[in-house]
This record gives C-alpha cells, structure tokens and sequence, in this order.
C-alpha cells in the first residue's frame, strides 16, 4: 500500500500551500488513527516523493506538525506520532505516579545526586537559614524508554535520612521519611530548550518545552521541595479543574 493510499491525497483545486495540504492530510491521518500513537512517519524523501513536492516542504510540514505536538522527533531514529501525557495540576503527584496511571513504564537516569548546603536562591525557596544542609537530585525522566523531562530537585534536609534513600520515585521516599508534601505551589512557563537540555532529551536545539517550577510544603508547613522541571512541549499537556466556588 502506497503512502498515499494511507494517508490520502492532495484535492484537485486545492489553493492551500502544498506544505499545509500534506500538513493536513497527516493531521487527519492521526485523527483517523490510521497514523497510530508512536508510529513512525514514512522518511522525509520517501514523502517528497509519493506527493511530487520538495524535501523543503515535506520539513516545514513536518517542523509545523512537531510545533503543534503532534509528531516529536527522536535523534537518529525519524519522526514519530507524539504521545501525549496530560499533566494534572489539580493533584500533587510525582513523574512516576503520572506515568503509572497512564499505563506507562517510568524510569531515571542520574545526572547527579549530591548533598550541600543551601544556595540564596534555595534558601529563600524553601525558607532555610544559610548554612542548612540540602540534597540535590538532578534526573532525566523517562516513559517506556523515551526522554520526557529533566527535573533539577532541592530536598531539605531534614526530609530524607540519607542521600541514598532516593532511588526510583522521589515522593516515594519522602513518604517513606514521613516528609511528603501534602500541598504545593507551582508556576510555569513556555521555553525553548538549549543545546544542552535539548541533548539530554533527544530532540533539537530550540525546541518548546514547559519549564515548570514547584515548592512542596509539609502539613506543618515547613518547605520540602523545590523543584525546577523542564518537560517537552511535544509530549505533554496541562490540565486543571476549575471550580466555579
């Protein structure tokens, strides 16, 4: 079966550019589930080809289509139909309870785990005095094997026995000390990835993302975490609950 014959064909008449017709055809493609989520899209040329249009055209189509957080580019791998994880901003849960109850697998790789005292920055975050003592838990997060978020973690330390403590699930631990944030305040905001955070994920220099910042707080209301996550825009969507009180 042609590429074509799946994903359909350019109308006659058609006065849209070629790249937002193919744009579109794709788009309908996945709406129709006949491009499934974590399907591969056919190769650049191979698509140049099949519809008679340009290399350049056949990118911009699909450099629209990654913007829009529809198809996410891996590095040496191709260009794949996103899967998306919405985020609830209603629920204080940690990566790997997201990833859980959406059915997927979640995992690390450290970048670095070290114990320190506090920074100004820290200390007025999580109301330390100078001198205090803090973990640091820097993480690349994955689900299924795929790069969704680094996440730059301040315990204080008075919330965990050790540094070791922490192996797969942060909150896990935290519940396991006693010291699990009951509430947190988070804010966040759009941001285009650098060469060096773009890297660790897998994708390109410049490409969207969510930088979301959050401070946990304990019942006693003592400050627990500060945390700084940069999440791919091409894989996540944010959901909150609003209340007509």
């Amino acid at each position: 079966m042609s590429i074509s014959t799946s994903i359909g064909r350019f109308r006659d008449g058609n006065p849209a550019p070629l790249y937002v017709q193919l744009q579109q055809l794709i788009r309908d493609a996945i709406n129709r589930n006949v491009l499934a989520k974590d399907d591969a899209l056919p190769a650049e040329r191979d698509l140049a080809v099949e519809y008679d249009v340009s290399r350049i055209t056949v990118r911009k189509a699909i450099g629209g289509l990654v913007e829009e957080g529809l198809l996410t580019r891996r590095r040496g791998a191709g260009t794949f139909v996103a899967t998306r994880v919405e985020k609830s901003f209603s629920k204080l849960s940690s990566f790997s309870e997201d990833m859980q109850s959406r059915g997927r697998t979640p995992s690390s790789a450290w970048v670095s785990r070290t114990i320190g005292m506090v920074t100004p920055e820290e200390s007025l975050s999580l109301g330390l005095s100078p001198g205090s003592a803090v973990y640091r838990f820097q993480r690349i997060r994955y689900a299924d094997d795929t790069p969704m978020a680094l996440e730059y973690s301040t315990i204080a330390g008075y919330c965990l026995p050790t540094i070791d403590a922490v192996q797969d699930s942060l909150y896990e631990a935290l519940e396991a000390a006693g010291n699990r944030p009951v509430r947190a305040l988070q804010r966040l905001r759009a941001v285009h990835f650098s060469p060096e955070h773009a890297k660790m994920l897998g994708v390109d220099a410049g490409h969207a993302g969510l930088f979301i910042e959050r401070r946990g707080f304990l019942r006693d209301g003592r400050a627990a975490e500060f945390t700084q996550s940069y999440y791919r825009g091409d894989a996540y969507d944010l959901v909150a609950e609003l209340n007509d009180i």
